[in-house]
């Protein structure tokens, strides 16, 4: 009897590390994430989502998530093509395609996107001029997300998006672009004016040529003018010149009628 309870001692341990070891072999593996499997050190596939048994001792598992992550990229002084000092910082967005070849082909594939994205985002934005960095931040984006994305397809990895949150500008060239821009508008400003005025000048060359065409038109409009003066109630005699030259032919003819 004293026998049978001490083997029974005795096997409580091996069944609890049977129970640790069969434990350990169960992993889980959420929806958004992927399981790559090695056996032995060989990679045999990658398994999920759900509940995954693995070999004890035997089989290990790398998980990955295959959610897009959102990187943020550090701003960094860089100087563009005209020789212009700024610090740009950006984001991108990417998620991995392939989970065998982002735990395979590279270390740490988080780390290794961010540090081509900095480079990349380097490179490129210093082919670009000042004034085609803020007029074409579309295009650059583009071209940015094409290069990030090329070094990172053997990874396994698919940049989606890149994009160009905050250009830092020294404040010299602020001042610059704000005189700039001032003169700018002060410029449109004179055209403007300047545009006004000559369909003023046409229309008013236009008026005479219909003026010269019907003299009494030219009548019309000055008693037109006199009726509007009239209504402020003021003392002013007006003499239109049209009214003087009928007064000058009247006397001509009283003087003529006279001789006779």
């Amino acid at each position: 009897m004293m026998r049978g309870i001490y083997l029974t001692y005795m096997e409580i341990p091996v069944i609890v590390a049977i129970l640790v070891v069969l434990f350990a072999s169960l992993k889980i593996v959420q929806e958004y994430e992927r399981g790559v499997i090695f056996f032995l050190g060989r990679c045999t596939g990658v398994r999920g989502p759900g509940l995954i048994i693995l070999i004890p001792f035997l089989e290990v598992m790398r998980k990955v998530q295959l959610r897009t992550i959102t990187m943020g990229i550090p701003s960094q002084k860089i100087i563009t093509k005209d020789n212009v000092s700024i610090d740009i910082a950006a984001v991108a967005y990417y998620h991995l395609v392939d989970p065998k070849k982002s735990v395979v082909a590279i270390d740490d594939v988080y780390s290794a996107v961010n540090q081509i994205s900095q480079t990349t985002v380097r490179n490129v934005v210093g082919q670009f001029t000042l004034d085609q960095l803020l007029s074409q931040t579309t295009e650059i984006n583009k071209q940015i997300q094409k290069v990030i994305d090329t070094h990172t397809e053997p990874w396994g990895v698919q940049v989606t998006a890149v994009e160009i949150k905050d250009i830092a500008l020294p404040d010299n060239m602020q001042r610059a672009m704000a005189k700039e821009a001032e003169a700018e508008r002060e410029r449109r400003a004179k055209v403007v004016a300047a545009e006004g005025e000559f369909q003023s000048a046409k229309r008013l060359a236009e008026a005479a040529d219909v003026i010269a065409a019907h003299p009494v038109a030219l009548q019309l409009r000055t008693l037109q003018t006199m009726a509007e003066i009239s209504v402020e109630k003021n003392s002013t005699i007006i003499f239109p010149a049209q009214f003087m030259t009928t007064v000058q032919e009247a006397i001509k003819m009283i003087s003529g009628d006279s001789k006779k």
